[in-house]
C-alpha cells in the first residue's frame, strides 16, 4: 500500500471518528423527545391483552395495514398477542369475581347497568345502579380490538367505534356465531350526520375482532347476562360510551394536536358529566356535535 493511500485512509478514519464524536455531543445537548416518540407509536396498536405472546414481538400495524389484513390474520393476532405493559390501579375490579362484586355492593343482576369502553387501556367497565346512582361493578379486559385510536368512519376500515351508543333488547343475539353478542347501534345519529358508514359493530365473544370489541367467551357470558337481566327487568336500553382512552386532563393534554382532538373534547363532556353525577347523561345531537343533557 502506497504512502498516499495510507494517508487518505487515516484521514477518512479520523473524519469518521470526528463525526461520531460530534453526533454524541449533539445527542447529549439535544436529546430526542420521548414524548413525541410516544405520540407517534401509542395509537398504532392492535389490542389483545388476553393471550400468550408479547406484543413487542408482533407488528404494530397502522390503519393502512389494517385495511389489507384478512380476518384470518386478525384472528391470529387476536389469539397471540398480549399487552404486558397493561396496568390498572384498582385491580379489585379485574381480580374479583362478578359474584364477589355483586355481594360486596349489595346489588343483584337485573338492576340497571351502564357500560364504558376504553380503547387504549383495552378495558370494558360495568357500572350498576344502586339507589340513585351507578357504582363501579366490574372491569373486563378486552380480548381483541382492531384499528387505531379515533372513530369509525366507513365500512371496512377495521376501526372500532367511539361515541355514545344505546343497546335495546332487540340488539341482543344469544345465537351469535361469536358465541354471544349485542349490537352497539352503530351508526348512531351523530355518525349518520357525519356520513359515517358501517354495520354489525358489536361486543361479542370468540376473541376475534374486525372492528368490534371482542371478549373471551367466559367474559362475554357475564357481560351479556348483566345486560340481558337489566333489559328484562325494565331498563329501556343500556347506555354504552366508547372512549379512546381514560379522558383525564393529563391524557387530553397528551393528545393535544391529534386530528381527533376536537371530537374527543366533545366526548369528554359526557365523560365528565358521569364522573360528577354518577348517572349517564342524556345525549342528543345538535349542530353536528353531541349535546350533553341532564337525564
Amino acid at each position: 500500500m502506497s504512502m498516499m493511500t495510507r494517508a487518505w485512509l487515516i484521514l477518512v478514519d479520523t473524519l469518521v471518528h470526528l463525526l461520531l464524536l460530534l453526533s454524541l455531543i449533539l445527542f447529549y445537548l439535544n436529546p430526542p423527545s420521548y414524548t413525541h416518540l410516544k405520540k407517534a407509536l401509542r395509537p398504532h396498536k392492535i389490542y389483545c391483552p388476553e393471550s400468550s405472546i408479547v406484543l413487542e414481538k408482533l407488528p404494530l400495524p397502522n390503519l393502512e395495514l389494517n385495511d389489507a389484513m384478512t380476518l384470518e390474520e386478525l384472528t391470529r393476532i387476536g389469539q397471540q398477542c398480549k399487552a404486558e405493559e397493561y396496568t390498572i390501579e384498582k385491580n379489585i375490579f379485574l381480580e374479583s369475581t362478578l359474584e364477589e362484586r355483586l355481594h360486596a355492593l349489595l346489588v343483584k343482576k337485573g338492576a340497571p347497568v351502564f357500560i364504558r369502553i376504553f380503547k387504549e387501556e383495552a378495558i370494558l367497565e360495568i357500572w350498576i345502579k344502586k339507589e340513585h346512582e351507578y357504582v363501579h361493578l366490574k372491569d373486563y379486559v378486552i380480548c381483541a380490538m382492531s384499528g387505531n385510536l379515533g372513530p369509525k368512519l366507513e365500512e371496512g376500515d377495521m376501526q372500532a367505534p367511539e361515541g355514545f351508543y344505546k343497546v335495546h333488547k332487540s340488539q341482543l343475539n344469544p345465537k351469535s356465531k361469536f358465541h354471544l353478542s349485542f349490537n352497539l347501534g352503530y351508526p348512531n345519529a351523530y355518525d349518520r350526520m357525519h356520513k359515517r358508514t358501517g354495520s354489525f359493530l358489536m361486543v361479542h365473544g370468540n376473541c376475534v375482532s374486525a372492528g368490534c370489541f371482542a371478549m373471551t367467551n367466559e367474559k362475554i357470558e357475564e357481560i351479556y347476562a348483566l345486560v340481558e337481566a337489566a333489559l328484562n327487568h325494565g331498563q329501556r336500553y343500556i347506555d354504552v360510551h366508547a372512549f379512546p382512552f381514560y379522558m383525564s386532563d393529563e391524557n387530553m393534554q397528551f393528545y393535544e394536536g391529534n386530528e381527533w382532538y376536537d371530537f374527543w373534547t366533545n366526548l369528554k363532556e359526557g365523560y365528565d358529566y358521569f364522573a360528577l353525577e354518577k348517572v349517564p347523561p342524556k345525549i342528543k345531537v345538535k349542530h353536528e356535535k353531541y349535546e350533553i343533557l341532564e337525564k
